[in-house]
């Protein structure tokens, strides 16, 4: 018998490889306009913001306040998308913006960078799964993904903001 989450399957697959493609494609468009506001404080804030519903999330779950916990990763999820449009936006809008540290400080800011953006992409069907597993009411197999993705997504949004505050003042 398949299970409820079986049926989402080709979706989550869809969204996990077409979400990084989306993201690739869209960083070669260049938008000659100029946004009202500087996105990276923003969206950097939305990724701390993300980080502290997941935390709350698991507190909340730990309690037994199941509808809390799924109204907190409902809204990360939301976070996690509007990030996306922004990040997307500001790099569609603007320049990359070069880190100009020296000395031991460069390759930390490039490890941070580069496995937040490794972890960026590999976290999408982690947490699709871990929330149709939830939706679903499969709380064994939710349970157990749940223990990788939520680490996974938790370091994404805060190194996120490390990411952002290394690179800070050289905007």
């Amino acid at each position: 018998m398949e299970t409820p989450t079986k049926k989402y399957n080709k979706l989550i697959t869809v969204l996990s490889i077409a979400i990084p493609v989306a993201v690739a494609v869209l960083f070669k468009v260049k938008l000659e306009i100029e946004l009202p506001v500087f996105l990276p404080p923003i969206y950097a804030t939305i990724n701390a913001i993300t980080a502290v519903l997941l935390v709350l999330a698991v507190v909340s779950v730990k309690k037994g306040n199941i509808r809390v916990h799924e109204r907190l990763i409902k809204l990360a999820m939301l976070c996690s998308a509007l990030f996306l449009v922004m990040y997307v936006l500001y790099h569609m809008t603007s320049d990359s913006t070069e880190f100009e540290g020296e000395g031991v400080i460069r390759p930390i800011y490039y490890f941070v960078l580069i496995s937040h953006i490794i972890l960026s992409i590999a976290v999408i069907p982690f947490v699709l799964i871990t929330f149709v597993r939830g939706i679903n009411r499969e709380v064994e197999k939710h349970r157990k993904i749940a223990k990788i993705a939520f680490p996974l997504w938790l370091y994404v949004a805060v190194t996120g903001v490390v990411v952002y505050v290394m690179i800070q003042p050289y905007y």
